[in-house]
């Protein structure tokens, strides 16, 4: 079996609509594909709609967390939540909250870039998204788009590194808040990329550790953002805390270069995952 369990659609940052998505996903030879948006479900429907035959859905996000250590500023991580109830009345109005903090923040960058001169404009940005959630991504493309940077990378780079006079913050929730709200849905939390250090700060095994005891149930060892010597710590540490181990692209389409199948989950992993969620099925038949 080939599982690729996180790949974006146009619902948040990626460019495929959730069908193409599915399509993508089944030429490629996938058995199952989670679909996994920033900080919402709102693909979920639609890919259901469009599963080609023989391909497995696993309802999934992508959840914007902060991990808070006691000595020193807040760290950004990014929770997988798989099989979990949408309609979990907690859950869902914190979800709402982050999507309104991703435009708050997104409509102050592109103030700033728009009065320095940047041909960019809010609601031009917001009228493409296609009704999704809308993020730095959205504004790299405009700025790819205008010309003035080379690719959405290149955007990531400069003008929206967090180090940018641009860049603005979010107020993103607390892991060990979000693991405990993913599981009180039914769903199954994975601490996503753990060890992509070319993203930024990464926290330690004492934050990892903390977040198992959170309920934290998985670890993504398998990322294309991973070294070969990290994976291996990763499963490692996974396979110490008694955690499943999860494998994936992170698979955007044009917005990042790596190709969806480009890391996949083993067969025995997955199962552990379907056995854990229990807040909706995956999408099968």
């Amino acid at each position: 079996m080939l599982i690729d369990l996180h790949t974006h659609s146009s619902v948040s940052d990626g460019t495929e609509t959730p069908a193409a998505l599915v399509a993508t996903a089944a030429a490629a030879g996938l058995d199952v594909v989670a679909i996994t948006d920033h900080d919402t479900t709102g693909g979920w429907a639609a890919a259901w709609a469009a599963r080609p035959p023989g391909l497995t859905i696993v309802p999934g996000m992508e959840l914007s967390c902060r991990y808070f250590p006691s000595d020193e500023p807040p760290i950004a991580v990014h929770l997988l939540a798989y099989l979990f109830d949408p309609l979990h009345p907690a859950f869902a109005a914190e979800r709402v909250r982050l999507r309104e903090e991703r435009l708050n923040r997104g409509e102050r960058i592109v103030a700033g870039l728009a009065a320095d001169g940047y041909p960019v404009d809010w609601a031009e940005i917001v009228a493409h998204s296609d009704g999704g959630v809308v993020g730095r991504p959205h504004i790299a493309r405009a700025l790819v788009d205008a010309g003035v940077v080379e690719s959405v990378d290149h955007a990531f780079a400069t003008l929206l590194h967090h180090r940018s006079p641009y860049y603005a913050s979010k107020a993103d929730t607390d892991v060990l808040e979000g693991i405990r709200l993913v599981r009180a849905a039914g769903g199954v939390p994975v601490f996503a990329h753990g060890l992509a250090t070319s993203r930024g700060r990464v926290v330690g095994d004492d934050a990892i550790a903390a977040m198992a005891a959170a309920g934290l149930l998985g670890l993504e060892v398998d990322h294309p953002d991973h070294t070969p010597d990290q994976r291996v710590y990763l499963r490692a540490l996974a396979d110490g805390l008694g955690l499943l181990r999860t494998g994936s692209s992170d698979y955007h389409g044009t917005n990042k270069r790596t190709p969806i199948a480009a890391c996949t989950t083993e067969p025995d992993q997955y199962e552990l995952l379907l056995a854990a969620g229990t807040g909706v099925p995956v999408v099968t038949g």
